[in-house]
Parts: structure tokens; sequence; C-alpha cells
């Protein structure tokens, strides 16, 4: 029987998000679990703990959002954590200028309705050496299409109640994966140096080059390279 791993996507992205790193994984259960419409992550956690019943421990892997997400569960659930990995996603609290521009976002929302990601806007979001790559582009336009603004008032509202979660991972006793991008412009650089500067023997911070926040389409070889050995490893 294969190993499995669990995958929590990021704000605006399904299962498409994983399906570069897939074929390159086919030694393990890769299993997709959307984020709820939940705002709340406590209700959240008590979403997965529903679909984690069945487990003795799991192998949680959660992208950007998914990634707080899965680490927000790990810190309250321990018990039900075999090892944790972040993709281009932290720890933090959501700061208060990112919260006024996230609630003015849906104001404008309220006010003049909800627009899909254009294919200009995608194209800034993507690395310079994949801005040819016209099948990247679209799997990200249609997964914020598909996803439409019920899922996106959901899921940008629950960044409202993030709180900082750094203090809190040094109580774990299984291995976590942090994995970003250097130049990722989405990314809160204060929480990745504050993750370096931590020292826990538990915890490894991963660098790329590069400006990509979605690793798992822009960079699957490499991402794929690191999940192997997240799998291969242990604390012992």
């Amino acid at each position: 029987m294969k190993e499995k791993i669990y995958l929590i996507p990021g704000l605006m992205t399904d299962e498409r998000l994983w399906q570069r790193i897939t074929p390159l994984l086919k030694e393990y259960e890769l299993i997709h679990i959307p984020i709820p419409a939940i705002t709340d992550f406590d209700k959240m956690n008590e979403f997965l703990k529903k679909k984690f019943e069945s487990e003795k421990k799991v192998n949680l892997l959660g992208f950007s959002l998914g990634g707080y997400i899965a680490t927000y569960f790990a810190i309250k659930n321990p018990s039900f954590i075999n090892r944790l990995f972040v993709v281009a996603g932290t720890p933090s609290g959501t700061n208060e200028i990112e919260l006024k521009r996230r609630k003015q976002k849906l104001l404008q929302i309220e006010k003049k309705g909800f627009s899909t990601l254009s294919y200009e806007k995608a194209l800034s979001l993507v690395e310079e050496k994949n801005k040819n790559d016209k099948e990247l582009i679209n799997i990200m336009i249609d997964m914020f299409t598909k996803l439409g603004e019920k899922e996106f008032i959901s899921q940008l509202t629950s960044t409202f109640y993030r709180k900082d979660l750094h203090e809190e991972l040094k109580n774990l006793n299984f291995l976590i994966y942090y994995f970003f991008s250097k130049k990722d412009r989405l990314l809160d650089y204060d929480s990745i140096e504050k993750l370096e500067q931590m020292n826990l023997k538990h915890l490894r911070v991963i660098l790329r080059d590069g400006t990509s926040h979605n690793i798992p389409l822009e960079d699957p070889f490499t991402l794929t390279k690191h999940i192997k050995e997240w799998m291969k490893s242990s604390l012992i």
C-alpha cells in the first residue's frame, strides 16, 4: 500500500495545482483536500479531523493559504501529524496594511462585481522563464474562474483571522519543511527570517532562486525532490 500525502491548495487554486507533481510522485498516494467554505480556522480543524479520522497519522502538505491552514491544524492537533510541508506560505498573521488592502478588495467586489483573473495579471505572477508557458497561464486562469466569487470571498475573508504561529512551532516534535522562492513578492520575509533564526532541529527552511509563488506548477521537479527527501527523513 502506498504511503499517503494529503494536499491542501491555496487561494483560488484547485486539484489542478498538483497536476505537474503527480506524475513525479507515483510511489505515493496524493489526496487533494479542497479548502472548505469556512472562514473560522477552528471550524476548518473540525473539517480536517473528519477527513483524517481513519488515519493514525498523516503527512500533510499545504500551499500558500493551504500551508497556513495545515500549520494551524498541526499546531492544534499534533497527534494527527506525521510530518508537515509548507510551500510558499508562512505562519505569520496578516499585517494591518495587507488587511486593509484585502478589505478594500471585498468592498470593490460589492460595488463593481467580481472579475476573473486576466491573462495579463496571470502572466505577471509567473517567473520570467515561464512566461511562454501558455498551459500554465491557462491553468491559473481556469482555476480562478472555476472557483469563482463565492470561494474568493470566503477564502480571502479567512485571511483576516490569521494569527502569528511562530512560537507554537517550537513545541512540535515532527518534521516540518518550509519551501519558498527567494523573491516571491507575495511572501512575508520577516516571517521567513524569523523561521530561519529559530534554529529548531525539526524545522527546515529551503529557499529556491526565482520569483515564483505557484511553485507546484512552475517548478515541479525541485518541489518533488524536496517532497521525496521530506518523506524519507525523520527526526531520529
